[in-house]
């Protein structure tokens, strides 16, 4: 019977310390904890990201298990639903707890939630946050998603890293020792070669091949299990890309991402600085970037994909390839401001293409003629003739929307006449 249970489950983390190689995470999460028991947190929730099989859960569980606190745990299937916060964790948090001092509202993968699906879920977790009497705690592979900013910016955000070879092959020893298991070095090194830093698949792969074998060698390793073909997060792709020892790791960062080249082109520019001490291997740095941004810019306009591959290869290999000598670290990365400058303009963005749009259609000329040609005499109209501008507005059916953003600080006096006029 206790071999049909989980190894994932039985050899879980039970202590802080039983967590391997997470230990800037540990001193932040712990430092915070220790911030809602003294009643004085920096903010009501943490967030803790990274790659999947690194830690997340088992640190928070281990935490709630050596401060005697309760533990009450939501999944993403849990709380898609508006309804299903309330019902849970919101009556959670705000409830005294019966059997201990304190409790831990843990809620796991929020990055599972979808923004039409689960409409109203984000709203509710941040009303959660608001009213909660405990420390509420999320985990998220990748919380760079826009949807997830609310949740970013209500949270101390805590960055895990992607375990190593070294620390996943520890664990799988430990396990083949209180398991009694005839285990191989190799066949271990091998299985954590594969599962890339996710403990969790490795300790799976473990018990796969030792209940079905009794043993575990390298030739049975090679050939009942296989590499994770994995797409990785920003952040992940950036650490792989900056930290690679060979040609084919800085190329696979790029294009195993789970979003555009465009986009990681912005995430790389930004964190070049980060990363690089070395005022010439920015330069070179920044030159491989900005070559790679040219042959985009070909492929935009001339449309040969051809060149796509001379874009993987500048952004990749040649951007981390800079360096003098090689010698890894481990950064903080962040969303580049960038990113942040546009979702706060996005609004004013759509707002202006739908001006043009209609005066595209009124005036039989394309949308980028409406915004380069006729805008900007809008713009001076509305900011020094505000009666003039309102019966624009009436004619053309401006919304208020649509008058901020052609009056700036002169759009109180443009909607007071739109309203009148519209009366009349």
């Amino acid at each position: 019977m206790a071999r049909k249970i989980p190894w994932i489950i039985k050899y879980r983390p039970k202590r802080i310390d039983d967590v391997i190689d997470q230990d800037d995470a540990k001193k932040q999460l712990i430092s915070w904890i220790n911030s809602w028991l003294k009643g004085k947190p920096s903010k009501k929730a943490a967030l803790l990201y990274g790659p999947a099989g690194c830690g997340k859960t088992s640190l928070v569980e281990a935490i709630a298990n050596e401060y005697k606190l309760e533990l009450v745990e939501m999944n993403a299937s849990d709380f898609r639903r508006k309804q299903d916060i309330d019902r849970i964790a919101k009556v959670a948090a705000t409830m005294r707890s019966l059997f201990s001092r304190g409790k831990i509202i843990l809620l796991d993968e929020v990055d599972g939630i979808s923004g039409k699906a689960d409409f109203g879920a984000i709203e509710a977790i941040l009303y959660l946050l608001e009213v909660t009497r405990y420390p509420v705690i999320m985990t998220a592979n990748d919380p760079w998603n826009q949807r997830l900013k609310p949740l970013r910016d209500a949270s101390l955000m805590i960055p895990f890293k992607r375990l190593s070879e070294r620390h996943v092959v520890a664990v799988l020893k430990r396990i083949c020792q209180a398991e009694k298991l005839e285990c191989e070095d190799n066949a271990l090194k091998e299985i954590a070669r594969r599962s890339e830093g996710d403990l969790r698949s490795a300790i799976n792969d473990l018990q796969g091949i030792a209940e079905g074998y009794g043993k575990v060698t390298l030739g049975l390793v090679r050939s009942l299990t296989t590499y994770r073909d994995r797409e990785y997060a920003p952040f992940e792709a950036l650490h792989k890309l900056f930290n690679a020892k060979y040609i084919f790791q800085a190329k696979s960062a790029i294009t195993q991402t789970n979003i555009d080249y465009d986009t990681m082109l912005i995430w790389i520019n930004e964190h070049i600085p980060t990363y690089y001490d070395d005022i010439e291997e920015m330069y070179r740095a920044y030159e491989a970037l900005s070559r790679a941004d040219v042959y985009r810019g070909r492929i935009v306009k001339s449309g040969s994909w051809d060149l796509l591959s001379y874009v993987f290869d500048m952004m990749g290999p040649g951007v981390a390839f800079v360096k003098k000598t090689y010698k890894y670290k481990w950064k903080a990365y962040r969303s580049p401001a960038r990113l942040q400058l546009l979702a706060q303009t996005k609004k004013a963005r759509e707002t202006l293409n739908q001006i043009a749009s209609i005066l595209a259609k009124r005036l039989l000329i394309s949308r980028a003629t409406a915004k380069s040609d006729v805008v900007p005499y809008l713009r001076v109209i509305f900011r020094y003739n505000p009666r003039l501008a309102a019966k624009i507005a009436i004619e053309y059916g401006f919304n208020e929307d649509m008058i901020k953003l052609l009056a700036g600080e002169k759009s109180n006096e443009v909607i007071a006449y739109y309203k009148k006029l519209s009366k009349k």
